[in-house]
């Protein structure tokens, strides 16, 4: 059965960090229709001043978040004496699990291009104390599926026509491709039904469901066993997105996400005394 469209968000920009402008497509408001998926913001500005404020530090406990940079440099460090630079063509997948303090900061290219997006994903209640972890993936980890017609395919996490992401072992058994489709090209792809899926246009147009959508427009599909996208005269470019919902109760505090009010309460009771962080810094026990 093919996935018909459930509803088109368009998102609203929001300032967040010390000043980052950005664009928000969900969030707390719609965390029950995107489940297990919380929030994704996208943070493309050819403009310094909008993104170089950056995300000083900062606490996360009970999710991950996943950081995919198209353009641009964004340096990071954390708690557990972690630091690097996310660059273009690079993802960062970090576990907060049960308590992670760590800034971001988007540095831009030569250019003073930041491209890039942010997705929060949920933690089901069994792992939200679990120790924290970063995976990061290099733009050479990521395979490309380059297809007869055009149509190319990173596949960031899940599997396309044999090659498989490099993200395994994910509790949301999660996929994540960022597909670039020529002029007229059809995209038919399978889904797992009872898995949340949606597109994120970032280039081109495309009809979907008889629906003409085009940059930054975000469409949640219904259920389903596959999805088709039909790229328009300048083609176009979309990230796809699906995981298998937790269909938990969802306590939502700023950069903490958990199950009750109790947990919240004592997640921010710990960060204000000081022992937030449950796991030592790598290298010392």
């Amino acid at each position: 059965m093919q996935r018909t469209i459930k509803q088109l968000f368009k998102g609203r920009p929001v300032t967040e960090g010390a000043g980052v402008r950005l664009r928000r497509l969900f969030s707390d408001f719609e965390s029950e229709l995107f489940d297990p998926f919380l929030m994704l913001d996208d943070f493309r500005s050819d403009s310094p001043e909008d993104f170089l404020a950056g995300f000083p530090w900062h606490p996360h406990r009970g999710i991950e978040t996943i950081t995919y940079v198209t353009m641009g440099d964004v340096e990071h460090g954390d708690s557990l004496g972690n630091k690097g630079v996310i660059t273009t063509g690079a993802v960062q997948w970090m576990t907060a699990g049960s308590g992670i303090i760590h800034q971001e900061m988007p540095k831009g290219d030569s250019q003073g291009r930041m491209h890039g997006f942010q997705l929060w994903a949920n933690l089901p209640a069994r792992d939200k104390m679990m120790d924290p972890r970063y995976r990061d993936i290099t733009a050479a980890d990521i395979p490309v599926v380059q297809r007869p017609d055009g149509t190319t395919i990173k596949v960031i996490a899940g599997t396309v026509d044999k090659a498989r992401g490099p993200m395994e072992e994910i509790v949301i058994d999660p996929e994540y491709l960022d597909c670039a489709l020529p002029p007229g090209t059809a995209f038919l792809h399978p889904t797992r039904p009872g898995h949340t899926v949606f597109v994120y246009v970032i280039g081109g147009s495309a009809e979907i469901d008889g629906v003409t959508v085009a940059d930054r427009d975000l469409v949640l599909f219904n259920d389903g066993s596959q999805l088709l996208v039909q790229a328009g005269e300048p083609g176009v470019r979309f990230l796809l997105v699906s995981g298998a919902p937790l269909r938990e109760p969802i306590a939502w505090r700023g950069p903490i996400v958990m199950n009750t009010e109790e947990e919240l309460d004592l997640a921010f009771e710990e960060y204000r005394n000081g022992t937030f962080i449950k796991h030592a810094p790598e290298g010392k026990a």
